[in-house]
């Protein structure tokens, strides 16, 4: 049933863009650090070829993500089928946070849309794709997605966001470095 790949067959950038959520995890290098498990969604994930991927990380309550890719590279991308047939795909891989201000910011950024809350581009080179069954993921409905994000940022404002930035984002719930002195996607 499972099947690896050396990169991101047209089956497979078909599956993967029909899915409406996505799941990242990351982990320190230190055994009694904290792993990292997020859900992501929205128009926010992109295939750059077929050994590279890239997704927008929006602000939030931590940073985890980020601090682990700037401590070690590992990430791990999963994409589970929730209706039709059940599927799940893994991209393992080495990745890397694009801040607004770096050089490849802008030409990145140019492949998504523009949300206020954008604080980095996930970049991804792709190392392992496996697929495998998904017969233990349920069968659920896509209803929408949610705006809580949006609003929040909007009620933040660009100064209030680089607030939460600075509170939030500098480091992560082990203590390794986050975010660096970038200002917002603007």
């Amino acid at each position: 049933m499972g099947r690896v790949r050396s990169q991101i067959e047209e089956s497979l950038t078909k599956f993967i863009q029909s899915q409406h959520v996505f799941f990242v995890s990351t982990a320190p290098l230190d055994p009694a650090g904290h792993l990292n498990l997020s859900p992501k969604g929205l128009d926010t994930f992109r295939i750059l070829s077929p050994t590279s991927v890239a997704y927008l990380d929006l602000v939030g309550s931590g940073v985890e993500t980020i601090a682990h890719l700037r401590e070690n590279g590992r990430i791990l991308l999963m994409f589970c089928a929730f209706s039709g047939p059940p599927t799940i795909v893994r991209l393992h891989g080495m990745g890397r946070a694009v801040e607004p201000g770096a050089d490849d910011f802008s030409d990145l950024a140019a492949q998504f849309p523009t949300y206020e809350s954008t604080r980095a581009i996930i970049v991804v080179e792709v190392t392992r794709i496996a697929n495998s069954c998904g017969f233990g993921v349920p069968l659920m409905q896509y209803e929408g997605d949610r705006n809580h994000s949006f609003a929040w940022a909007k009620k933040k404002g660009l100064e209030g966001l680089e607030a939460y930035k600075r509170e939030k984002n500098r480091q992560s719930i082990d203590g390794l470095p986050g975010l660096t002195e970038q200002k917002s996607a603007e």
